[in-house]
C-alpha cells in the first residue's frame, strides 16, 4: 500500500456531510529534515494506445525518473487518470507505477476534474479503492518532519462549508516546530494560461481560488511559517509570487503540455511545452524547488532544470530561532 509507512490519526471534530467525505485525517509519515520529496500532477493514465487524451511516453519517463529519485513522497496535483469512472483508467495507474509500490513509496494525492468524471460515486470508489488511508477524506493533512502538508478538494468550498472550516481551524493552529505549510489542490489561484485556449489548451483562474489565495497572503503576513502552493489544472509550468507565498503550477506529468502566455511580470518565462516533476528538498528553515524538464522531441530522453529557487521562513522567525 501507499500509505504503508503513514500512521493514521482520527479527527477529534467531525465535519458536515459532503459526498463520502466523513472526517478528514490527519497523516504523519516518519521522515526527518533533510528529505525530499516530488510534487505534480495531471498524469491522466489510460489506455497507453490512445494518444487523443495524453502522452504516454513523457507519462511513463516521468514516472520512471521520479522512482529514480527516491523521494519520501510523492505529491498528485490532480487528474490523475483520464476518466474517474473508468476501472480500465486506474488498472493502467496500477501497472504503469508499480515501480513505486515496489519501492515502497507514498503517495498522497488531491482530486482534479478527471478524477471525478463521470457517476461521483464511482469514480471515488476508484480512488479511495488506490488510496485506503485516506479512509473516504477527500481533504486531510500530512505531517512531515518540519513541514505540514494540506490537501485540498478544489471541486468543494475551499474558504466556506466544512472544507473551509476545517483548512482555517488548521493555519489556526500550525504546530510550533513547523516551518513549510504545504497547500495542494487542482485548480491553481494564479496562471497565465487562459480559457482562450490561445495555443490549442489553456485554463483562467477561478475566483474561488483566488479568494483563497487573498486569504492565504493575509495569513502569510503574520505567520512564522512559510506559505506554499502546489496546484496543476494547467498543462505546462508556471511559478508565480504573491504576498510573500510562493505558487507553483506542475500540470505537465502526461497531459498534452502545450504552450501558454506568459505575463511579462511572471518569475518563470518559457515558450515551451513543459512536461516535468518538481523535486522539493526541505531542510530546516529552508527548501529548495527543481523543476526537472523532460524532452523526448528527438526521440531520446533529455533532462534539464530550467527553472529552481530556495524558499525560506519569514526573517523573524529565523532570528527568533538563531537566539534559542
Amino acid at each position: 500500500m501507499f500509505f504503508a509507512t503513514a500512521t493514521l490519526l482520527a479527527m477529534i471534530s467531525c465535519t458536515k456531510k459532503s459526498s463520502p467525505q466523513t472526517s478528514p485525517v490527519d497523516l504523519r509519515i516518519d521522515v526527518k529534515a533533510p528529505f525530499r520529496f516530488v510534487a505534480y500532477g495531471d498524469t491522466r493514465f489510460h489506455d497507453p494506445t490512445d494518444t487523443e487524451a495524453a502522452n504516454p511516453p513523457a507519462r511513463v519517463g516521468l514516472v520512471q525518473a521520479i522512482a529514480e529519485v527516491d523521494p519520501a513522497f510523492i505529491c498528485f496535483t490532480g487528474d490523475i487518470v483520464y476518466n474517474g469512472y473508468d476501472g480500465n483508467d486506474w488498472k493502467v495507474w496500477d501497472s504503469e507505477t508499480s515501480i513505486w509500490r515496489d519501492k515502497k513509496i507514498p503517495v498522497y494525492p488531491a482530486l482534479g476534474n478527471h478524477d471525478l468524471h463521470g457517476d461521483e460515486t464511482v469514480a471515488l470508489g476508484n480512488y479511495f479503492r488506490r488510496f485506503p488511508d485516506l479512509k473516504n477524506s477527500r481533504y486531510y493533512s500530512v505531517r512531515a518532519a518540519n513541514a505540514l502538508i494540506l490537501v485540498l478538494d478544489s471541486a468543494l468550498q475551499e474558504t466556506g462549508g466544512p472544507e473551509g472550516q476545517w483548512l482555517a481551524d488548521k493555519l489556526d493552529h500550525v504546530p510550533s516546530d513547523v516551518d513549510f505549510v504545504f497547500l495542494m489542490f487542482h485548480h491553481p489561484p494564479y496562471t497565465s494560461s487562459s480559457d482562450a485556449k490561445m495555443h490549442g489548451g489553456g485554463h483562467s483562474a477561478r475566483t474561488t481560488e483566488q479568494v483563497l489565495a487573498k486569504m492565504l497572503e493575509e495569513r502569510q503576513a503574520h505567520a512564522r511559517f512559510r506559505i506554499v502552493v502546489f496546484s496543476g489544472h494547467v498543462h505546462n509550468y508556471e511559478r508565480h509570487e504573491h504576498g510573500g507565498v510562493t505558487y507553483f503550477v506542475s500540470g505537465g506529468g502526461g497531459a498534452h503540455a502545450y504552450p501558454i502566455e506568459r505575463a511579462q511580470a511572471d518569475p518563470f518565462q518559457s515558450k515551451q511545452i513543459n512536461y516535468h516533476y518538481l523535486l522539493v528538498e526541505v531542510d530546516q528553515q529552508q527548501l529548495k524547488v527543481t523543476m526537472n524538464r523532460l524532452d523526448l522531441s528527438t526521440g531520446t530522453a533529455v533532462w534539464t532544470q530550467p527553472d529552481s529557487i530556495k524558499i525560506t521562513v519569514p526573517a523573524p522567525a529565523m532570528a527568533q530561532s538563531a537566539g534559542r
